[in-house]
């Protein structure tokens, strides 16, 4: 059965982009249709954010062409984006929605009997229009967006950019570009920002480092390669496939080209007379294959972690720690001791205590309860979430080697310029100066710079934010190599998976729970946790009918009515839940942003579950009837 494709909202061809020597698009061409969601995948510095400001409009190729549908509204999340510091975060979220807003008053300024009336508010009824004030807090409070009235130059570099990501998608465009969407972002905020794309009816372009997210959103992946687009069909996963089977044809075709040329060359040094024809066309062949380039291999990330030094009997103990900061309780009664090789991944939404719990253990902060015991042999190595500790006068190299030609790596002794190649630094970029690298450059450096100083104990707060797929999963091997302890603060649940044996989660209202396990074993834990306090809340809601079930057993009972009877209450309970878990969907604050159209489905679906718990409790009642005695 053949695919169907939705309408071509843009075309974009053969775009080429140089900047000096550079060439950083070649031939990229890229198809967008109406119902696609596109992860835009590639090394740091492959071109994805240009080929984004070309596909948004901002900037133009230096050759090749653009052609989009007529009237589309595009929305663009930049990474370097602009909030204007004169206005509130509000007012710069509207401003998101400007044209919608121009719209509105122009329909509300027309007389009733004005026809363009009726073609406004068709464009009002697409863009949903009306319920713009209702979506707009819906967004603010999903992405723990800070308060309205706040000052743009009060906010932090996260807060700012919840802000951008608020504006771009609030006025519903028919084409949405993000620019890395989940940086900075907790994970209950990205995964409101996934469910918003599901339901999404544009088209979308992202790109991002979120593996998961890319699982979940993407249905086609596009790799950008040497200056190249390749498309693969389907999500992350998909594309690992494809990229292997890619990857093994082109090895396949460079061991023909070389076994073909090893053969011709031996001939050629025989002494072949080339007078003949066929001796001449034997020879043009053999030139032809060694004139062809084989294909170019992606730079990889050698990133090793110094061996760390062995820890003591003691390596952190955290006793009865709590917190609080603007009379805000954040945490208590914190109490956790740390092992060998323990890699605890922590957890939560922004605000919540986990920065400042990485601050406490380093000796940053004093807890306001609770006291902290650090090993004696116990070497702390930190990675700062602001990545602020790199000097932007600086080369490369001189940030790296602070003076010097030469690093210790471990015990070893290395040539700077030998330890930045393995991060994939080439000559020509380690003379430049820091302020004018990329933010992947900015972070394979700085990973270089901290790394390098070793220490038993890693604490990384958001290690893998701007850091390209490659680099993230040398990282990841890196650190399920390292023979110490690692603490991570991060949102990436691929990467907590891969790396923790241990989720300590801030669940908010200063509770805190450790769970042994990667990041799913904590969901699922915590969802068992959830749907035990729901079952229980239903269960107390019916004390007469506990008194039934609490009644002394017969024997009265045909046999397939007391397997009956054993199974029911678990019946009855799973229906409730079922009900429970409907209501809870049409009581949500954005039911009707979120799930409008699926309203006659629910509606349905509640009044059968309904009709099930109600035709389980007469089944109930007639078993416990025949078991007391009173069989018909």
């Amino acid at each position: 059965m053949s695919k169907t494709i939705s309408p071509s909202i843009l075309s974009a061809q053969n775009l080429a982009v140089r900047y000096g020597p550079q060439t950083v698009l070649k031939d990229a061409t890229l198809n967008v249709h109406q119902t696609d969601r596109i992860g835009l995948i590639g090394n740091n510095g492959s071109g994805k954010s240009t080929l984004l400001k070309i596909i948004a409009g901002i900037m133009q190729p230096d050759s090749g062409s653009i052609s989009r549908r007529r009237d589309i509204i595009t929305g663009y999340l930049p990474q370097n984006f602009q909030l204007d510091p004169t206005k509130s975060v509000y007012e710069n979220i509207v401003d998101g929605a400007h044209d919608v807003i121009d719209i509105l008053r122009e329909y509300e300024s027309l007389p009733p009997t004005s026809e363009k009336r009726h073609v406004l508010e068709e464009q009002i009824l697409h863009r949903d229009g009306w319920n713009l004030e209702n979506r707009i807090e819906t967004a603010m409070h999903s992405l723990n967006v800070p308060d309205k009235q706040r000052a743009i130059d009060t906010l932090s570099g996260g807060e700012k950019r919840r802000v951008a990501l608020c504006r771009a998608i609030i006025a519903r465009p028919d084409f949405l570009i993000l620019d890395e969407p989940t940086n900075h972002l907790d994970t209950q905020s990205i995964e409101w920002i996934e469910e918003y794309l599901e339901n999404y009816s544009g088209a979308c372009l992202f790109v991002t480092h979120d593996r998961y997210f890319l699982d979940s959103i993407a249905n086609r992946i596009v790799e950008l390669v040497n200056g190249e687009c390749y498309s693969h069909d389907g999500n992350y996963d998909d594309f690992l496939i494809d990229k292997a089977e890619r990857e093994m044809q082109l090895e396949t075709e460079e061991k023909k080209r070389a076994s073909f040329l090893r053969r011709e060359l031996a001939w050629v040094r025989r002494g072949a007379r080339a007078r003949r024809t066929k001796a001449k066309s034997r020879l043009n062949a053999y030139f032809e294959a060694a004139d062809q380039k084989g294909p170019e291999v992606e730079g990889e990330v050698e990133l090793i972690i110094p061996p760390a030094i062995g820890l003591g009997s003691t390596i952190l103990n955290l006793k009865h720690i709590g917190m609080e900061l603007g009379g805000k309780k954040l945490f208590e009664g914190l109490d956790f001791n740390f092992d060998r090789k323990r890699k605890l991944g922590i957890i939560g939404r922004n605000g919540l205590g986990k920065t400042t719990l990485l601050r406490i253990i380093l000796g940053e902060l004093n807890a306001a309860t609770g006291n902290i015991v650090v090993g004696e042999r116990t070497v702390f190595n930190y990675i700062d979430q602001s990545r602020v500790a790199l000097d932007d006068e600086n080369t490369v190299v001189q940030e790296l080697g602070e003076g010097r030609e030469w690093i210790m790596f471990g015990e070893e002794r290395m040539k700077v310029w030998t330890y930045l190649r393995r991060f994939l630094f080439a000559d020509d970029r380690m003379n430049t100066k820091v302020g004018k690298l990329s933010g992947g450059e900015r972070s394979r450096l700085l990973l270089a710079k901290v790394l390098k100083n070793g220490g038993n104990f890693l604490i990384l707060d958001e290690p893998t934010n701007d850091l390209d797929l490659a680099t993230l999963r040398i990282l990841e091997e890196a650190l399920a190599a390292f023979n110490g302890c690692v603490i991570a603060v991060s949102h990436d649940r691929y990467f907590l998976n891969r790396i923790c044996n241990g989720i300590l989660a801030f669940e908010g209202n200063g509770k805190v729970h450790f769970s042994e396990g990667d990041y799913d074993y904590y969901l699922e834990k915590r969802t068992a946790r959830e749907t035990e306090v729901l079952a229980k809340s239903i269960i107390s809601a019916q004390p007469e009918k506990q008194e039934i079930r609490q009644k002394p057993q017969t024997n009265k009972l045909k046999w397939k009515e007391a397997k009956e009877l054993e199974t029911i209450e678990n019946d009855i309970m799973h229906a409730e839940l079922e009900v429970v878990r409907i209501e809870t969907i049409f009581a949500s604050p954005d039911f009707y942003e979120k799930r409008s159209e699926q309203t006659v489905q629910l509606t349905e679906a509640l009044a059968t579950a309904k009709v099930l718990v109600e035709r389980l409790y007469t089944r109930w009642h007639e078993l416990e009837e025949i078991k007391a005695g009173n069989r018909e």
